[in-house]
């Protein structure tokens, strides 16, 4: 008899138990939370800039403004062969310089004669960001534009008149070619150019001139999904260097200053904090790595012997999308409208290591267990290879632990480790030990992880049970990904 009511009273308790789990709330969101456009954009990881202008058949790198249309003539141009070179790399999003300093318009502009419908390339008729644009879609990735603000060959820039301008190229490119995933906008601020003859330095008051919060109201009405960049956001943040290199930490959170330590603008910000953020800032601001896979921004033939080669391709993705942030490299299409083999070879073996290096996760199959778990957020959502699970600790807790018994012993090089974002960035440190027969040892630390935190090791480690340790919290911890894998 009084075994029957133990057992009774078991069960009852574990009923009890599995009601207080399932009713049990997720954690509260602690400090800057992302948007869900920058959810979106998280989850890209690595996107590619394609610089094509006037300048790639001039040899400069910022034209002046005053060059002749025709010269702008891409016998071969083929938009599928360019996304489809950048497909192999891995790239999940290509933005287009739609116009860069020199005012080139790779559009039929209503707003300007400097423009393509006046270049002899496929008699006037074409029409560089609709192919682009076209393309992407074709592969599902990504389009983005890039449209400067600066405009060394419009005859109003300085005055309050080519404000009105620059938003109708906008307009124009934002309601023209479908969804927009990023606009981006650099911080030039004026300087020498043609001005339609004038050929003069115009200076501009940089904080106020653009009246970017205006602009950007534009792009929320028109493309509502599209994340904003510059160097000040207000989504995407630059990383303050343009080697393709996040600090280590790179908080996401950020507060702009400007250089003087007063108001921030693009093209006046103090960019010794771009690379790491705050860690206690009140803006979500990832930040975003921008780096050419050649010395310049602009194809030009003698750099074909300085392209970036796979192994430094593969050390940027380590050190920007490594780190929690994206990583935007720069692949500029040559004179005949196409990457050139260089570009495409380096390019393709960088997606090669990728591929093979992150298609198999090695914890398949492993068990979880974790010192403190907040209900039903267990441990075992870490290996579930699911984005909207994950694992907690109660509300008090600032240290825990996780076990991993793998299926089999082991060997990896890569750990991937993911925060739940979409409750802040909650972890400070955290610790990772394997298991060495008789005692635990320590094999990386790390601080920020945010969406994603990559640790290469610089050897591979082989085990059967791993664990990993948060040792400092802002907040109780929330991850949803432990993950493992052996490189190619």
């Amino acid at each position: 008899m009084s075994h029957s009511i133990s057992r009774r009273a078991f069960l009852a308790a574990s009923a009890a138990c599995a009601l207080r789990s399932a009713a049990t709330p997720p954690p509260a969101p602690f400090g800057a939370i992302p948007s869900q456009r920058q959810l979106r954009w998280h989850e890209l990881e690595t996107t590619a800039f394609l610089h094509f202008s006037v300048n790639t058949f001039t040899g400069k790198e910022w034209g002046y403004g005053d060059e002749d249309p025709n010269v702008f003539n891409p016998a071969a141009f083929d938009a599928d062969a360019i996304v489809n070179t950048l497909a192999s790399a891995g790239m999940r999003g290509a933005i287009l310089t739609a116009k860069h300093h020199d005012g080139f318009c790779l559009w039929p502009s209503k707003t300007t004669e400097h423009c393509i419908r006046n270049s002899s390339w496929q008699a006037g008729k074409g029409d560089v960001v609709r192919d682009m644009a076209d393309a992407c879609r074709r592969q599902n990735i990504g389009f983005g534009v890039y449209l400067s603000p600066w405009d060394r060959n419009n005859a109003a820039y300085g005055r309050p008149e080519y404000i009105e301008i620059y938003r109708r190229q906008l307009t124009e490119l934002l309601t023209g070619y479908g969804p927009i995933f990023e606009v981006w906008h650099d911080g030039a601020n004026g300087g020498d150019g043609f001005y339609g003859g004038a050929r003069e330095k115009r200076i501009i008051d940089k904080r106020t001139y653009y009246d970017w919060p205006r602009t950007w109201e534009l792009v929320r009405k028109l493309q509502p999904n599209a994340v904003i960049f510059s160097d000040v956001g207000p989504d995407i943040r630059w990383v303050g260097n343009e080697r393709g290199i996040a600090g280590d930490p790179c908080w996401a959170a950020y507060d702009p200053v400007g250089a003087d330590a007063g108001p921030a603008s693009p093209g006046d910000v103090r960019e010794q904090d771009s690379p790491t953020g705050y860690r206690h800032a009140t803006h979500w601001l990832p930040a975003e790595c921008d780096v050419s896979i050649r010395p310049g921004w602009f194809w030009h033939e003698s750099e074909n012997v300085e392209v970036k080669p796979p192994a430094q391709l593969t050390r940027l993705f380590y050190n920007s999308v490594g780190r929690g942030a994206n990583l935007l490299l720069n692949v500029p299409p040559n004179r005949d409208g196409l990457i050139s083999t260089e570009d495409a070879a380096s390019l393709k073996a960088f997606g090669q290591y990728r591929r093979s290096t992150f298609a198999r996760n090695l914890t398949e199959g492993a068990k979880a267990a974790a010192s403190n778990v907040r209900g039903a957020f267990g441990p075992q959502n870490l290996l579930d290879g699911r984005g909207d699970t994950f694992w907690a600790a109660e509300d008090a807790v600032r240290e825990a632990d996780v076990t991993f018994d793998l299926a089999h012993e082991t060997s990896f090089q890569v750990i991937r480790i993911n925060e739940a974002i979409r409750f802040g960035q909650r972890i400070d440190a955290i610790a990772v030990d394997r298991w060495k027969g008789t005692a635990w040892d320590q094999i990386a630390t790390v601080t920020s992880i945010g969406p994603r935190r990559l640790i290469r090791l610089a050897t591979p480690v082989v085990t059967t049970r791993l664990r990993l340790r948060v040792t400092q919290a802002s907040a109780s911890p929330a991850l949803t990904e432990f993950a493992l894998f052996a490189e190619s």
